[in-house]
């Protein structure tokens, strides 16, 4: 669509929004942007598009009347639920609405390798990027991970790649976006307040290969059945992957290797004691990382080489220190029941779990069962820490505290710990309640456990 002399209406104003007024004014559209919070408070946000002083500001509130006939188009911010007055004048009017991916896809013309799923999406991200930059390859690492598609698109140029983390708020609203190559790393109850069912949930993720066709490819989970049920759906040339059973075309295990199989040869790739990351999730993720720069051309050889040396990302079962034998970890960014749960699990030993945050609307009855069987104690923080509390009594787990601030937190599971513990951050929830976002938790985490002094001495740091 060519936006020149067009009226455009941005709903949120963050690092998308920000992004997506700015290829749009220099496209030449008539840019509105609107957002909930006062001027007051977005003024580096305002201040980042001075340049285009045509771009038009309405704040404090998301007044219907915003969106009349003489606009073309809507382009929300992810985070924006659907329901708000505008968009849902959008809709009466027949005005298209997407997000800044969609629109972003369109003046993006290198191959678009997409990543999604509930949980591994950032690692998975990261480490396929890693494989075609050490392939030579020059590669743009975007989306959900930080940068915003739009951000990109004039430095992207035809030869390079962009490896894309997508989460089903940017893929909702998608219309005709099609990557290359896609991945649906795996599906369990997520934002159920805002997609209402897993059903609607999947067919959010599901779009990420809507528009594929033959030549494209699609990679699913083999041992994740909300995920695996998709296999016939796609145009595309399936490939699957599994840490547990052989495949006929994907990549999987055999005899403690990764193994490569295209249906006709099949390729050792390296051991599965080289791969750096740790757990058995993010062996999900490597394999799924494997065919995503494999399909895409990447030598084995290289795939290898990033495996045994990609150290994962910060926030994701991240090390912090060890303190009188103590072993502290990151891992903020699992932000819902099951990542926390597969955090617990890539660990041995005892370990003290601090939990919650934003209230998503999902049942903590299968993590309070998991935390019986991996946890020693847990410290609750956030406004969902009443409703965990009342999970893990239901469950027989009274070892539980809370904080009212991470720093208390921190200081809480310390003491609880002893020598050959671990301390997990893992909060099976959104950060929004308590802190701007999830790397915003996990930093206050960092600086409150290299804070702690110590009840004697420091064995490891």
């Amino acid at each position: 669509m060519d936006v020149k002399g067009k009226k455009v209406v941005v709903i949120g104003l963050a690092r998308s929004g920000v992004a997506t007024a700015r290829l749009l004014a220099q496209d030449g559209a008539q840019v509105v942007i609107n957002d909930c919070k006062p001027a007051a408070e977005l003024k580096e946000e305002m201040d980042a598009l001075s340049e285009f002083p045509a771009v038009k500001f309405v704040t404090g509130s998301h007044p219907a009347e915003i969106v009349n006939q003489s606009v073309s188009l809507v382009v929300k911010n992810p985070g924006v639920p659907l329901n708000l007055p505008p968009l849902a004048r959008a809709r009466d009017l027949g005005i298209p609405v997407f997000t800044e991916v969609e629109l972003a896809s369109w003046k993006i013309s290198a191959p678009l390798v997409a990543i999604t799923g509930t949980n591994g999406k950032t690692t998975t991200t990261a480490l396929t990027g890693e494989m075609y930059k050490n392939s030579g390859c020059r590669t743009f690492v975007a989306g959900n991970i930080g940068v915003p598609l739009s951000a990109i698109v004039g430095a992207v140029a035809p030869q390079d790649v962009v490896v894309a983390e997508l989460s089903s708020f940017q893929l909702e609203g998608t219309l005709s976006f099609r990557p290359r190559i896609s991945v649906i790393l795996n599906i369990t109850p997520d934002h159920m307040d805002r997609h209402g069912s897993l059903s609607e949930y999947r067919n959010a993720k599901a779009k990420i290969f809507a528009n594929q066709k033959e030549g494209d490819y699609v990679i699913l989970n083999a041992d994740d059945p909300e995920t695996y049920c998709m296999h016939t759906r796609p145009e595309a040339n399936v490939y699957t992957f599994s840490r547990i059973k052989e495949l006929p075309k994907g990549a999987y295990i055999r005899q403690s290797q990764i193994i490569i199989n295209n249906g006709v040869e099949v390729q050792p790739v390296c051991d599965v004691s080289d791969i750096a990351i740790p757990g058995d999730h993010n062996l999900e993720n490597a394999l799924a990382a494997t065919l995503l720069a494999w399909l895409g051309g990447v030598s084995v050889e290289t795939i290898a080489y990033t495996l045994k040396r990609f150290p994962g990302v910060p926030h994701r079962l991240e090390f912090v220190r060890t303190l009188e034998g103590i072993s502290f970890y990151n891992d903020s960014k699992g932000t819902n029941t099951d990542a926390a749960i597969k955090a617990m699990e890539a660990f041995p030993g005892r370990k003290v779990l601090i939990a919650g945050g934003y209230d998503k609307g999902g049942e903590f009855d299968v993590l309070a069962e998991a935390v019986k069987t991996h946890a020693a104690s847990v410290v609750l923080i956030g406004q969902v820490a009443p409703r965990l509390a009342d999970a893990l009594t239901a469950a027989g787990f009274n070892c539980f505290d809370y904080a009212a601030t991470l720093e208390e937190a921190v200081d809480k599971a310390y003491r609880m710990a002893g020598s050959g513990d671990a301390v997990l951050l893992s909060p099976a929830c959104a950060s929004w309640d308590m802190f701007k976002d999830f790397e915003e938790r996990g930093n206050q985490f960092k600086e409150a456990v290299l804070k702690l002094e110590g009840r004697g001495v420091e064995t490891n740091s």
